[in-house]
């Protein structure tokens, strides 16, 4: 069974990675969306779609690897065609998982399970959240996994943030 998690992951956090962690825990194969990978840089998109799929790759071990592929979702203006869009981009999927209820709505009319992702310390494990305590020099490298501190610290995140 294939299941499908779309995110931006900007950055890619701890709350992320406990989403990957639970929709592995219930397909075989899952297809990992970067949603607005079209988008241009900017405050609420700081990162590229390549920095994103780092980050992932760099954060999860070998088995989880092997169970996942990531694919770049376009934001498009209207959310039938990004789902019609999504379906030219990825393989097909038996589940969705996404805590969204226009997504949930749409996916339940096609036939397609749809799970909630448990959320994680919400308040803190957002990405708005960790780009400001990064931009505001607080501790952040506490909300992130390893591979996503290092390659936040490596490619100077702080002073790239600070000048969008």
């Amino acid at each position: 069974m294939n299941g499908l998690l779309i995110g931006r992951f900007q950055p890619f956090h701890l709350g992320h990675l406990k989403a990957l962690q639970f929709a592995l825990s219930k397909v075989d194969k899952l297809w990992v969306g970067l949603g607005s990978s079209n988008k241009p840089i900017d405050k609420n998109n700081p990162f590229t779609p390549e920095q994103r799929k780092e980050m992932i790759l760099s954060s999860i071990d070998d088995s989880m690897k092997e169970r996942i592929s990531i694919y770049f979702i376009p934001d498009v203006d209207n959310h039938i065609r990004w789902i019609e869009k999504i379906d030219t981009i990825v393989p097909k999927f038996d589940i969705i998982f996404s805590n969204d209820e226009l997504t949930k709505h749409l996916y339940s009319k096609r036939n397609i399970q749809v799970m909630s992702i448990p959320f994680l310390n919400r308040e803190s494990l957002s990405g708005t959240n960790i780009r400001d305590l990064i931009v505001s020099d607080q501790k952040w490298d506490n909300l992130v996994p390893d591979g996503t501190r290092n390659f936040l610290k490596n490619t100077g995140a702080k002073e790239h943030l600070k000048n969008l």
